[in-house]
């Protein structure tokens, strides 16, 4: 089976089981009639299942509502979440109602959205991140223990000079979720005076694995009143991609898979 044929799969945690679903199957993340309605009829998602929306960033995004009306009249103005990397993995981390459009209003229009329920197994452990399960290339956690908050004003630039980005590796930021947020921005003079006014994308989950997919410059930023005046900002220089093979998503999980059914696991 190749890896392209997989549209989604059962993995074991312990006595429970998580499904990874690739939203649309073949179709991906797209403007198609009727498309998510039909794939989302017959399926019953839990908490610790896992999402991938596979699209082209450069047209479009996964953006997460909280309200039905907003993902009926395709209202991007206030999102939980803000997703746009092309290949986007979501934890389902609680029961509930969950709403998925895209900003681009013509294929929200067009259908590009997705709504459905989310049960929970008591018995079953929280599931943990997306970079425990699809481990992707290098996974850097932003400010190692003591995550992403307001510690010291020069921290996170000391953080980020002791390392090598290269494209293909993912931050991880862990907060609070109540006190803190990751705003990704795309200017130097936005990122110097902290402005907030046009965000590339918004992260609000408290757990946020945010992938470097081109060179250049990446800043970060919390929306948080004070926040990034007080230096919880970060700058990364991203290289292009090590001579190293890419690791696919699927090929991390078979090799995360593997670890666990290991004689020493």
């Amino acid at each position: 089976v190749t890896t392209s044929s997989i549209t989604n799969f059962t993995i074991l945690l312990g006595c429970c089981s998580a499904t990874i679903y690739k939203v649309g199957d073949s179709d991906g993340w797209t403007a198609k009639d009727e498309v998510y309605y039909r794939w989302t009829e017959r399926k019953e998602f839990h908490v610790g299942d896992y999402l991938v929306f596979e699209y082209d960033h450069n047209f479009n995004n996964v953006t997460q509502v909280s309200r039905a009306l907003e993902s009926q009249f395709c209202d991007s103005s206030f999102p939980t979440v803000v997703y746009n990397t092309g290949h986007d993995i979501i934890t389902l981390t609680e029961p509930g109602s969950y709403f998925f459009i895209t900003s681009n209003y013509t294929q929200c229009s067009s259908r590009q959205k997705i709504e459905f329920l989310v049960v929970h197994d008591p018995s079953c452990p929280v599931p943990p991140p997306p970079s425990q399960v699809l481990p992707l290339e290098k996974i850097y956690k932003v400010g190692d223990s003591k995550g992403w908050r307001v510690y010291d004003s020069n921290y996170y630039y000391k953080w980020s000079k002791k390392k090598e980005f290269h494209v293909g590796d993912n931050l991880l930021f862990e907060y609070g979720q109540e006190l803190y947020d990751v705003l990704e921005i795309s200017g130097d003079l936005e990122f110097l005076y902290c402005n907030l006014t046009s965000p590339a994308a918004v992260h609000k989950t408290g757990c946020d694995l945010v992938r470097l997919t081109k060179p250049g410059v990446h800043y970060f930023i919390s929306l948080k009143p004070g926040h990034c005046e007080a230096g919880l900002k970060l700058q990364v220089v991203v290289g292009p991609t090590t001579n190293f093979p890419k690791l696919l998503a699927m090929d991390g999980l078979t090799r995360w898979l593997r670890m666990l059914t290991s004689p020493h696991h």
